[in-house]
């Protein structure tokens, strides 16, 4: 089982549409893939079909559950082009006061996710993280193997980039198992302005090990967030086989920085193990 957490405290970086075109690439893989959508907006649960929801990722943040998530998930909403399907731990509106009450309980605020994930065996968990460093983030980054930071190419990229890459190193020195791993950075939006390139060269020179190859600005990527339908649905929509094939490279070598480099151990897991 692999987890990663997609981060950047910045909003509207898509980090939601990065979280969703990896969902679709793994689904067309064969991968079973679990998206924990810690975000109180809910982008990845309504991205995902999750229209009205039954059960929430906030109940295992209430209080210590461990092994808990397994109470919080349900299907996808995605009817199309994914076998085996996707699974969802919802958001709820819930999670916006969440975080304040987290922060009253000083021993065990930062890990009552990684608590409730004890025992999960899906292979491969997207945890979408809410546009912040608050605890939501935190039980993310303490939950997980690997984080993959998505950013945009433009003006204040790089420092936010490295103001979040600290903190990931931050969160290294106080996990036992000195996780998680850097996944890398993703380029979101790279358009074809001089502007754009210019900002992503300033990425690529800032951090030439960890910068992953781009998913670039097309429609068809917002338009399938919009109709709640894969990537790899989207048929001949204008750009949308390119931006398949792209969020395709981007989770190989996502995977491929977590360790598994032979991606056989995570496709066609058997349906069981939920």
């Amino acid at each position: 089982m692999v987890s990663i957490a997609v981060v950047n405290q910045k909003g509207g970086v898509g980090k939601t549409t990065v979280v969703l075109g990896l969902t679709s690439a793994a689904a067309r893989r064969g991968i079973r893939t679990l998206v924990v959508d810690m975000d109180p907006q809910g982008n990845a649960t309504t991205g995902l079909g999750g229209f009205e929801p039954t059960r929430s990722i906030d109940s295992v943040l209430v209080e210590e559950r461990p092994g808990g998530l397994r109470a919080t998930v349900e299907p996808t909403g995605w009817t199309t082009g994914c076998e085996p399907l996707p699974m969802l731990a919802a958001s709820s509106p819930s999670l916006a006061v969440r975080e304040a009450q987290l922060s009253t309980d000083p021993l065990g605020a930062q890990d009552r996710l990684r608590l409730a994930m004890r025992g999960n065996d899906v292979p491969l968990v997207l945890i979408d993280c809410p546009p912040s460093l608050g605890l939501l983030t935190i039980n993310a980054l303490f939950a997980a193997d690997a984080v993959l930071v998505v950013t945009e190419p433009g003006a204040w990229a790089v420092d936010g980039v490295g103001r979040m890459l600290q903190t990931v190193d931050r969160i290294r020195m106080r996990r036992p198992d000195g996780g998680p791993e850097a996944a890398g950075i993703a380029v979101n939006r790279l358009g074809r302005t001089r502007d754009g390139r210019y900002w992503n060269e300033q990425l690529i020179a800032a951090y030439p090990d960890q910068c992953l190859p781009p998913v670039r600005l097309r429609a068809a990527v917002a338009e399938a967030a919009a109709r709640s339908v894969p990537i790899h649905a989207m048929g001949r929509r204008p750009g949308a086989e390119e931006a398949a094939g792209e969020f395709d490279v981007l989770l190989d070598r996502v995977l491929h920085c977590c360790g598994c480099h032979d991606l056989h151990d995570l496709e066609h897991t058997s349906e069981g193990d939920i």
